[in-house]
């Protein structure tokens, strides 16, 4: 049995002292909510302080992003040899990254190996622009992104997937319940063709793109999608509990 996952995105967006505000008001009721993985990525300046905040929690912490080299002169970049004392888990891919700054398959695929071999757990972001969507091509467009490297079989032992409509991220308009369900089934039955039954069962995937309190039901109570990677709702602490609560429901 796959262990629901729910994981708050916080973006580019609250200070050390806001985020340190914000992970007090939930941590006593997130930590009584055993049987959901809770997962907090703030930005990289406040990891080390929410690490304290959560320590002896069942609170886990997560990074928004992560370079491939361990060190060197790379001005302004994070490597994974800084976040493996820090954190568990690290966002990879996200749409926004590849978008804004230039990310290809190559470049991701370097970063979750960057992040496995430290012991990262990486949640991989794939998905589909609109244009891509509309023209039919969204099972193209993610066999590509989870096909970009010739040996990703060992990936999927070790990392979490998000499927992430890009049209729907920040948009306010969510796919439906029915239609993450079948994509992310698909990338299910992808990845068991590829790399076996065994594997493709193992691998939870999230759907993510604007998932509110409102809507999460409709997300976690289809079969295949097992939790959510939470934007904007994951910077409100009544939204992101209830988030929580209700997935810990199924």
């Amino acid at each position: 049995m796959r262990i629901p996952m729910i994981a708050g995105n916080w973006k580019m967006n609250t200070t050390v002292s806001e985020a340190i505000e914000l992970v007090n008001e939930m941590r006593q009721e997130l930590d009584q909510i055993d049987n959901v993985d809770k997962v907090i990525c703030p930005p990289f300046v406040s990891l080390a302080a929410i690490k304290e905040v959560i320590e002896g929690s069942s609170i886990k912490l997560g990074a928004q992003n992560i370079y491939f080299e361990e060190k060197g002169a790379y001005t302004g970049e994070i490597s994974p040899l800084m976040l493996a004392d820090l954190c568990e888990f690290v966002i990879i891919g996200h749409s926004e990254r590849r978008q804004h700054f230039n990310e290809t398959g190559e470049i991701v695929d370097k970063k979750v190996k960057a992040a496995l071999k430290v012991g990262l757990k990486p949640i991989l972001c794939i998905g589909e622009r609109l244009e891509e969507n509309e023209a039919g091509r969204t099972e193209e467009v993610l066999t590509e992104q989870l096909n970009s490297s010739s040996d990703r079989i060992y990936y999927f032992s070790g990392l979490v997937l998000a499927y992430e409509p890009i049209w729907a991220i920040g948009t306010g308009r969510a796919a439906t319940g029915e239609q993450a369900n079948e994509t992310i089934g698909f990338i299910r039955q992808y990845i068991s063709q590829q790399h076996g039954e065994k594997v493709a069962h193992n691998v939870r995937i999230l759907y993510g793109g604007s998932v509110t309190a409102d809507n999460i039901a409709e997300f976690i109570n289809q079969p295949e999608i097992d939790g959510a990677l939470v934007g904007g709702a994951s910077l409100k602490a009544s939204e992101f509990l209830s988030i929580v609560k209700q997935t810990s429901e199924i």
